[in-house]
């Protein structure tokens, strides 16, 4: 599969400190990429360098095929990006606002009633900015990322300060955006839940290095399976459960027990459930424990922050 992003070597330094380490990243064409890592991890320099905001110091970043640093114009071209839904004038219309936009651009007036029905904001075209919700203003704010259907969108934190129910609104639009558009979505997150029920694919980025990258059914198929015990004795189950092979670990009030590749789940639940009751262990709950994006970002993450 093509690649919308691509960088080789992608590497920014501030004084000392180095925001972005060397960064080989690909994000499949259509896909819609969970860009992850916490605050600080080097997320947001690492969109400016994309965006041709910043210029690297190392390694080479291209948008659809174009060498973002050697012809800048060119690459912002195949980008629309929204990083703050601000920067609009609350006094104009959502229509108004748009058409400035559109206005600089060059791009016909057809445009604006494009981009408004993608993002379902036709409704309200006609209210002024200033009395739209977040929510609202987040939309607006994707339709003029989307003015002249760039192959590629590059989003962070679009979710940021919605509320539960803008929040489930923004997913599904999200979620819809490759097949309805056929553009590539970069998404620049801290949320692992949104992100998991959004993205196709995830780069997990750790003190400035790409510590993780796939898509995400694929990485999540590649977890270790595990079986949740639920017990009044953890600290006995852990025990007995090591001393029987397991890797073991506690979370939270269960216990998580962790079965090798090379072992049937089924099986090695059974032999896991006698050896708790041969030694007198009281197991009140036995689950298999669903593969997550935690545990990628978790496995991902911890040895880099080490």
């Amino acid at each position: 599969m093509s690649s919308a992003i691509e960088t080789r070597g992608l590497s920014r330094r501030f004084g000392d400190r180095l925001a972005v380490d060397r960064i080989d990243m690909h994000v499949p064409e259509r896909s819609i990429y969970g860009f992850l890592g916490r605050n600080g991890a080097g997320k947001t320099t690492t969109i400016r360098l994309l965006l041709g905001l910043l210029r690297p110091d190392a390694g080479q970043a291209r948008i659809a095929g174009i060498d973002v640093a050697r012809n800048r114009m060119a690459a912002a071209r195949k980008v629309g990006a929204l990083l703050e839904a601000q920067g609009f004038h609350p006094h104009l219309n959502g229509r108004e606002n748009l058409d400035l936009s559109r206005r600089l651009l060059g791009l016909p007036a057809t445009e604006v009633e494009r981009v408004l029905e993608v993002v379902e904001m036709t409704p309200h075209a006609r209210r002024r900015v200033g009395d739209y919700s977040l929510g609202m203003r987040q939309r607006l704010g994707l339709a003029r990322a989307m003015l002249g259907a760039p192959p590629v969108l590059v989003l962070d934190e679009p979710t940021n300060g919605l509320d539960p129910e803008g929040i489930a609104d923004m997913r599904r639009f999200l979620r819809a955006l490759p097949e309805r558009t056929n553009a590539t979505v970069l998404l620049s997150s801290h949320l692992l839940g949104e992100i998991e029920q959004t993205a196709t694919h995830v780069g997990i980025l750790s003190q400035g290095r790409l510590v993780l990258e796939g898509a995400l059914a694929d990485l999540k198929a590649g977890l270790a399976a595990a079986v949740e015990v639920g017990t009044d004795a953890p600290e006995r189950a852990m025990a007995i459960a090591s001393a029987h092979g397991f890797e073991v670990e506690r979370a939270d009030e269960a216990v998580v027990v962790y079965i090798a590749a090379d072992e049937e789940p089924r099986d090695a639940t059974a032999a896991l459930n006698r050896a708790l009751c041969a030694a007198g262990v009281r197991v009140h709950a036995l689950a298999p424990r669903q593969c997550s994006l935690e545990t990628l970002y978790r496995n991902a993450a911890q040895p880099a922050l080490a």
